[in-house]
């Protein structure tokens, strides 16, 4: 089986838009390519999104297609020792979604390579 795919917040937002102007663009180019492999976004990039949105139940309707990761002990311990390793800590929202990244084994894809470049050649660009 393929590793799962974990989808960022910046791919959501940018599907998103791909979707509503009815063209296909790097994310749903994509996104197609997952077929087969689990597809998953972690309940903090709902949270993410969410926050943002000026439509709240199209977007939870949007996001529900996908499989939702919640946090768990597994992902705390993850992402305390990321942190408490790290010369530079990342943004709290971030290093959540590299733990469960991880704790998955997850690739992790989205448009903000600084952001999770902890995770090596596991953080794929889709733009």
């Amino acid at each position: 089986m393929k590793r799962p795919a974990l989808l960022d917040t910046s791919f959501l937002i940018a599907l998103e838009r791909e979707t509503a102007a009815r063209q296909v663009g790097p994310a749903r180019a994509l996104l197609a390519s997952l077929r087969g492999r689990p597809i998953a976004v972690s309940v903090v990039t709902v949270e993410e999104v969410l926050e943002g949105a000026a439509d709240e139940a199209a977007a939870l309707a949007a996001l529900q297609r996908f499989s939702i990761v919640g946090l768990h002990l597994a992902q705390a311990r993850r992402c305390a020792l990321l942190q408490r390793r790290s010369r530079r800590r990342l943004g709290e929202n971030d290093a959540w979604i590299v733990a469960t990244a991880e704790s998955m084994d997850a690739d992790v894809f989205g448009a903000d390579r600084r952001a999770f470049e902890r995770l090596g050649e596991r953080y794929l660009r889709f733009r």
